[in-house]
């Protein structure tokens, strides 16, 4: 088990398997994989080991979008406030809706397989989900069910937030027959040109359940410790993707190879290895964030432009109009229409 790969947190696993999630076969598969790596489920969870994302591929060999998301769904219903290693003591104590988000930036510490991004409005917080597995059926599954697992969580800390939505970046699967609605799939809103969690602002305020300001304070310090010590890349591709997203606007090959210490030829040559180039993963995050900002109002558009580095707005249209086919005030005007699409459906397995 490579420590380095996406995984997921290991006690949220343990809980699937014993759960009525999957079909008894998938779970005795799943136990086969523990196996062959040397591991009991005990193991996985005292040690705090992340389970590969890839046992999924290798449990469902034929598994896509569609498929992915009914599991990440049918997964984010047996989420527990314990599942989540050394965030669930955070979360368990967290005072306030917004204190909850917070704990998202030190989701590394748990999991591997799904990054987020922030953006904060006067209006709302918008947080963009994006995932780090390689494989789209895959990314459907995390961000599915970790978009859902948290909208879950709230519920549980806060009382139900119908006004929290969750936004996916594919098409509803089209299997049927589907699922009766529940609090979370009235919430989900499918078709998105990114995968989001929009939380209005009146709804970062609201109190959670148990809040205990020593123990969240305690723990925050030792995520911070943790997320420190495990902070080096394990690639050059995630270390020039954080360079590029500690300073967008400066991110051009140049200005990031100077800041790593590396000619641009070998930067070039290094990426090779890894099977991408400068290009793909700076349009990533630059996709990304310009997606994440303009669904906030209060933001020109020319200001989003210097903020990503693009001499000007020009420029940077072109450039989101070759990302997702339509200009950005096309897309901001399409994207103050969205609105939780209510015969949005869990679909069975």
């Amino acid at each position: 088990m490579r420590q380095e790969e996406a995984g997921v947190p290991p006690l949220a696993f343990v809980q699937l398997l014993n759960s009525d999630a999957l079909q008894p076969d998938a779970v005795a598969n799943f136990r086969r994989l523990v196996r062959r790596e040397g591991w009991s489920e005990l193991e996985l969870v005292r040690r705090d080991r992340q389970v590969p994302i890839r046992w999924f591929r290798e449990v469902f060999a034929d598994l896509d979008p569609d498929s992915a998301t009914r599991f990440g769904l049918a997964f984010a219903e047996q989420a527990q406030l314990t599942s989540f290693g050394p965030l669930s003591l955070p979360l368990i104590s967290a005072a306030s809706v917004a204190e909850v988000f917070d704990l998202l930036g030190y989701l590394p510490v748990i999991s591997g397989s799904l990054r987020p991004h922030f953006h904060q409005s006067p209006t709302s917080l918008t947080v963009g989900l994006t995932g780090q597995t390689d494989d789209q059926a895959l990314n459907c599954l995390v961000i599915a069910y970790g978009g859902a697992a948290l909208l879950r969580l709230l519920d549980m800390l806060a009382g139900e937030l119908p006004a929290v939505t969750l936004h996916l970046a594919w098409e509803a699967p089209s299997s049927t027959p589907a699922l009766p609605p529940d609090a979370v799939s009235g919430r989900l809103v499918f078709g998105a040109h990114t995968s989001f969690i929009h939380v209005p602002v009146e709804s970062l305020s609201a109190p959670c359940r148990f809040p205990d300001p020593v123990a969240y304070r305690l723990a925050i310090t030792e995520l911070r410790r943790t997320l420190e010590r495990d902070r080096e890349p394990t690639s050059i591709s995630e270390t020039i993707r954080r360079a590029i997203e500690e300073d967008p606007a400066h991110s051009g090959r140049d200005e990031v190879a100077a800041v790593l210490g590396m000619s641009v030829s070998t930067v070039k040559r290094r990426l090779d290895t890894e099977g991408t180039t400068f290009r793909e993963l700076r349009e990533a995050v630059l996709r990304e964030r310009a997606i994440v900002r303009l669904l906030d109002p209060s933001l020109p558009i020319s200001q989003i432009a210097v903020d990503l580095g693009y001499s000007d707005l020009a420029n940077f249209s072109h450039a989101f109009k070759r990302w997702t086919g339509q200009s950005p005030v096309a897309f901001r005007r399409a994207g103050s229409r969205i609105r939780p699409h209510a015969e949005a459906r869990r679909h069975p397995l």
